[in-house]
């Protein structure tokens, strides 16, 4: 579109318009309302419905408004005789096999083709086929999935959901079959939409104008007039998504929406942002406090249970001292809450043995990004991908951990001519569509990234006025890379030497390119010094201060970016200020009225050891299952079995709320007021969906109420006024209220009530450590902990699916998550499968130094050779029985991505 003004005369006015834009959206910038029926922004703009069509001084006949671009002095009537008799006569033929059965139909009262036929008076039209309108339903290759419902009968092929699955989600799973007459929105050769690539985010069914395509679990819930909505934000992944959330008269969401002018995910949502709402209608919601007795849980009052709690706290740090005791922060719930419950740790209890399950996925983030740096969050904006001409994604199965910013990435690949590097030992759907995918082995990311570099070196690629400028150790680095040559580098890994050269040119070369990873890189015991190289690549490159470069580590969790801002971690407060820094901690007595400990506390991956050693005698848990998540559960039980004390705060009975003394009865994500820091830094604004459980309470309410029992009170009145108090003393919040976040939130660091955010960080190189220069670490190569061996042969990797989250209490209380995949499984190569004489879906047995689970073989072509995958959701077979706790000697993160295992067919 030109910045060209030209001049335009619409129903006899005159208008300035750019050059270059459509009549639709000339008509619409003027205030002009044109019918459209097939027309999606950006999504479908073909202009087969005809229902757009204007008059154009001068052309022969009638134009679509939708397609025709503005010229200088077009005259245009947007209404006349001839152009609604054509919008009348182009919706009578969209309505000649549509049934009309609108008072049955759950797309009634948000069915454009209705509203369109109630504007033109049309109750029946001249073209109706009766006999096709009235034989159905039909039968269709749509059926056996349990997510999306097709009517053929009351579809118009308008191919709005043949384009968002095309330019939405980038999958093409449907097109148009057949011709003609018989024409028909279908699956390649008709199969079954689940043998197809569709990957179930109902792109298609919130693009379809009318009710050929609902959300099967919709179905019979409710009119879109009865239903309440309330736009609020997905409660998965770390993305963000912003999603308008249905909620009928029984108080049970039954629907969700992206919304459209979102600029965070720009209405897409994944197949968990659709349906995954679900969990929070489910008879399994905890609604009243449980006291155990005798091994059984008891019915207990608030009371009583917030009485016995704070007595047995008490007790148990007068007894041992306030560092016998844990608590757990949560990626699950909101800064507000995480803010409270750090502070109760802190200023009630007496310790800093205070963590949240980002130790588990993005703890060496914060101590790799924050030591090269000087900032432990991602650089720049979901927004920003479509300004990269590289995108460098390792360790990162983002289709499935993160798939609306997967969609982004291959939208930018295909629409714009991106490059794409995948780094992954799995063939994941991205290495499938990249340009150069690097199959290396789990656990020699340092070796790949040192090889990668030295090539960038030894090419004379690196950007020597960047490094001079803006960073410090690069010759100490140079030292460490030059040991890497490309053939050891290409033994450690596995990879082709030629791969891994033309990757580094690649990325090297672009004036553009931008780093992604997930756990894949953070989950080992040289987790810190993975993210040091991922940074060390960015540095040398110079790839990183502007728009489309930079380092993004995407959160795995809602808010496992706001729960560490919040100072849920054991070795600092909001903010990242440091607990053994005097200044920061006087500043934080001051506020809080009380004397705070001055030493680092405990992670989380210390409390098992901690508790069975009896040095943990007490955990105070907010939304946290670590009996599902941590490495080596079995070991961790027995931990958790010999505190004398447990207390969980949750929204269901989950297997570490099942061991508790009390547990508290929570408010979900999407019954509550707060906020969540999403991956980008974006802090948005949580509105509540529906009512929560007449009994439970909101998190921060729960920890407050304990807290003012034992004599420290919290009289906060809502999570507004938390948010108001932690901004006070937090400069990167400091300007950011929940007044402020009503549209489209913003991102830290935001230090000043008119600051409008902060959109890239360390822009032109000005970095946030104290010299205001990047470090460029030397990182040398370390085995994983634990390798493949005779007895052993084979690589254990787990991680994520699409279809679930976390330890499955939520998703797996979502019935149609849960029925299409309702149990666990392992991915095994056709070649090792072959050499086991296993079959896909044969029973097997995965056996580790600690322990076994059996489970489903899938016979697939995404892992690597001797690599195997098992993902953490099922407590059927929960994969963490076999990996290893071997911990990050910075981090303390656990290593989930490589462990030794076994195999064996089950007879």
């Amino acid at each position: 579109m030109s910045d060209k003004l030209i001049l335009v005369k619409i129903d006899g006015k005159d208008y300035q318009f750019s050059q270059g834009i459509t009549i639709l959206n000339a008509c619409k910038i003027a205030n002009y309302d044109i019918p459209t029926l097939c027309y999606l922004e950006n999504i479908a703009e073909e202009g087969s419905c005809g229902m757009c069509v204007v008059e154009v001084k001068g052309a022969k006949t009638l134009q679509r408004a939708c397609i025709i671009k503005v010229t200088e002095g077009m005259e245009i009537t947007t209404e006349s005789s001839a152009v609604r008799e054509a919008r009348k006569l182009n919706l009578e033929l969209a309505l000649a096999h549509h049934p009309l059965d609108c008072m049955t139909c759950d797309a009634d009262g948000d069915c454009e083709l209705q509203e369109l036929a109630y504007e033109f008076g049309i109750k029946r039209s001249q073209f109706l086929d009766e006999k096709e309108v009235f034989e159905y339903p039909k039968e269709t290759s749509w059926d056996s999935n349990p997510f999306i419902q097709f009517d053929p009968q009351k579809c118009i092929l308008c191919r709005r959901c043949v384009d968002a699955c095309e330019s939405q989600a980038i999958v093409e799973a449907i097109g148009i079959g057949m011709r003609g007459y018989k024409s028909t929105v279908s699956t390649p050769f008709n199969l079954p939409l689940e043998q197809t690539d569709c990957q179930f985010c109902a792109a298609c069914v919130q693009a379809c104008p009318v009710g050929a395509l609902v959300e099967k679990p919709r179905v019979g819930k409710g009119k879109i007039f009865n239903l309440e909505k309330t736009d609020t934000i997905c409660a998965y992944c770390g993305t963000g998504c912003e999603v308008t959330l249905y909620r009928d008269k029984k108080n049970d969401l039954v629907l969700a929406r992206g919304i459209d002018d979102s600029i965070v995910n720009e209405g897409r949502l994944c197949v968990k942002g659709r349906y995954g709402y679900e969990y929070v209608n489910s008879k399994d919601r905890l609604t009243t406090p449980l006291i155990k007795e005798n091994g059984k849980f008891r019915e207990a009052t608030w009371e009583e249970a917030i009485e016995y709690t704070s007595k047995r706290l008490l007790e148990i740090k007068e007894k041992y001292g306030p560092d016998a005791i844990g608590v757990l922060g949560s990626s699950r719930c909101t800064n507000e809450d995480n803010y409270v419950v750090q502070k109760f740790a802190r200023a009630v209890i007496g310790t800093n043995n205070v963590d949240n399950c980002a130790r588990l996925c993005h703890a060496s983030t914060i101590a790799g990004l924050g030591k090269a740096l000087g900032a432990a969050a991602a650089t720049n904006p979901i927004e920003d991908i479509k300004n990269a001409d590289v995108m460098f994604v390792i360790g990162s199965n983002m289709t499935e951990t993160h798939p609306v910013i997967s969609q982004f990435i291959k939208e930018n690949q295909r629409k714009r001519g991106a490059k794409l590097i995948v780094c992954d030992p799995r063939k994941t759907d991205l290495a499938k569509v990249s340009d150069i995918h690097i199959q290396h082995y789990p656990g020699t990311d340092v070796a790949l990234l040192n090889g990668t570099m030295k090539v960038i070196v030894d090419k004379g690629l690196v950007n020597k006025e960047f490094i001079e400028a803006h960073t410090e150790g690069y010759d100490e680095f140079v030292k460490i890379v030059s040991k890497y040559d490309i053939e050891t580098v290409s033994k450690i890994t596995g990879v082709d030497k030629a791969l891994i050269e033309k990757a580094a040119e690649m990325y090297a070369t672009a004036p553009n390119a931008t780093i992604f990873y997930t756990m894949g890189i953070t989950q080992h015991s040289v987790g810190t010094d993975n993210v040091l190289s991922v940074a060390n690549l960015a540095l040398v490159t110079g790839h990183i201060g502007r728009e489309g470069n930079g380092i993004n580590p995407l959160r795995g969790q809602a808010n496992v970016q706001g729960a560490c801002d919040m100072g849920a971690l054991p070795d600092v407060y909001t903010g990242y200020q440091k607990v053994i820094d005097p200044a920061s901690r006087e500043k934080f007595e001051k506020a809080w009225r009380v004397k705070l400990p001055d030493k680092a506390g405990m992670p989380v991956t210390e409390f098992g050891d901690a508790a069975l050693s009896g040095k943990l005698k007490a955990i105070f848990a907010m939304g946290e299952n670590p009996l599902m998540t941590e490495p080596d559960i079995k070991h961790v039980r027995k931990g958790f079995e010999n505190l004398e004390f447990l207390a969980v705060q949750e929204i269901f009975l989950s297997e570490t709320a099942e061991l508790a003394d009390v547990v508290f009865p929570s408010a979900a994500a999407y019954e509550k007021e707060g906020t969540f820091t999403n991956t980008e830094r974006r802090v948005q604004l949580l509105r509540p969906a529906r009512e929560k459980p007449i009994n439970a309470k909101f998190d921060w309410e729960i920890v407050s109420l304990v807290s003012t029992k034992i004599g420290y009170p919290m009289k906060y009145k809502n999570a507004d006024e938390i948010m108001d108090e932690l901004a006070k003393l937090t400069p990167s919040y400091a300007g950011i209220h929940h007044f402020r976040l009503e549209q489209s939130g913003i991102q830290w660091p935001c230090p000043t009530d008119d600051h409008e955010g902060t959109k890239i960080l360390h822009y032109g190189g000005n970095f946030k450590r104290s010299n205001g220069k990047a470090f460029i670490a030397p990182v040398e190569y370390i085995k994983a902990k634990e390798l493949p061996d005779k007895e052993y042969p084979f690589i254990l990797t787990t991680g994520r699916i699409l279809y679930h989250y976390h330890s499955g209490n939520e998703s797996r209380r979502v019935k149609v998550l849960d029925t299409f995949v309702p149990r666990n499984y392992i991915e095994i190569s056709k070649e090792d499968a072959e050499s086991l004489k296993i079959n896909n879906k044969d029973s097997v047995r995965v056996s580790t130094r600690r322990g076994s689970i059996d489970l489903e073989a899938r016979v697939s072509d995404k892992p690597k050779k001797s690599v195997v995958f098992i993902s953490f959701h099922f407590r059927e077979a929960a994969a963490n029985i076999l990996t290893n706790a071997a911990l990050d000697p910075v981090s303390k993160i656990p290593e989930y991505k490589v462990a030794a295992c076994k195999i064996e067919k089950i007879k």
